[in-house]
């Protein structure tokens, strides 16, 4: 509670008269109303702190898998172990949900692509939830229990860095493409482009078949983000695992201003395979 203009209480009966009246607001409110002069700038400060003392520690903390899944689910993770994650090493967004789903007391079980199927016949009831790798999503889809609620890490990243109803727009331009169009694909890591590279050499393949045929491709890595975006027809970023959410919101908000699609990678691999309605959003 805030009382307002008190610098217009400057005799002292009316500072008797915002008293009783803050005493008022006190017993109905079971605190002290704070008094402040937007005209002077007295008790600006005050609310400010005050604000800030009432705001949950969680507040805008987004989960990475939100409202996907709650304590005992049972969750399987589907990692292929390919030449992005080295042996002996797991990506940065499958520990991160790791970590996650055991804070949140699930059952987490992991497997590779190749004993996805395997795994699931072990099990006495199907998975909660399925997160697999955006690369084999579709694998995974026409493999799965219809009981099953299935997404992907890179969907998961796409909702937790940015805005994921604008990344779920953006993929609609796909369908639109032709041999003319230009894209930009965004790499939020500097990392040298690998032999099976996601954003050098499978979503080129993957826009060089749902196209059916070649379209122009410009790559950048790091914060190598181009101010003018006004060349391109669709802009496709990774999952963004190495920047924080006001960063990917900055770049969703530019190609908004110039009126250019955004889509993700994860996003745009289920759209291609044709099964974006199938997969959960968190």
């Amino acid at each position: 509670m805030a009382i307002n203009k008190i610098d217009l209480f400057d005799t002292e009966e009316n500072q008797l008269l915002l008293k009783d009246f803050s005493d008022f607001i006190e017993r109905i409110a079971n605190e002290k109303p704070i008094q402040i002069s937007t005209k002077q700038k007295i008790g600006i400060e005050n609310i400010k702190q005050e604000l800030l003392r009432k705001v949950p520690e969680d507040f805008q903390k987004l989960t990475l898998t939100q409202n996907l899944c709650k304590e005992n689910d049972v969750v399987l993770l589907v990692m292929p172990q390919d030449i992005q994650a080295p042996k002996g090493r797991l990506i940065l967004p499958q520990v991160q949900i790791i970590r996650e789903l055991l804070d949140k007391k699930c059952t987490v079980i992991s497997c590779t692509t190749d004993k996805f199927v395997h795994t699931l016949n072990t099990l006495k009831n199907p998975p909660k939830l399925i997160i697999t790798d955006s690369q084999v999503l579709k694998f995974v889809y026409e493999n799965k229990p219809a009981e099953s609620g299935l997404t992907s890490f890179s969907v998961l990243l796409a909702a937790n860095k940015g805005d994921i109803n604008r990344f779920v727009e953006g993929a609609k331009k796909i369908s639109s493409l032709t041999k003319d169009s230009k894209i930009l694909i965004a790499e939020a890591c500097t990392h040298a482009p690998l032999q099976e590279d996601i954003g050098t050499v499978k979503i080129p393949a993957m826009l060089k078949k749902f196209v059916g045929s070649e379209v122009h491709l410009t790559h950048v890595n790091g914060n190598d983000f181009p101010k003018d975006l006004s060349q391109f027809d669709l802009i496709i970023h990774c999952g963004s695992c190495m920047f924080n959410r006001s960063y990917v919101l900055s770049r969703q908000n530019q190609a908004e201003i110039c009126k250019i699609p955004m889509t993700n990678y994860g996003i745009a691999i289920a759209y291609m395979s044709g099964i974006m309605d199938k997969i959960l959003l968190p």
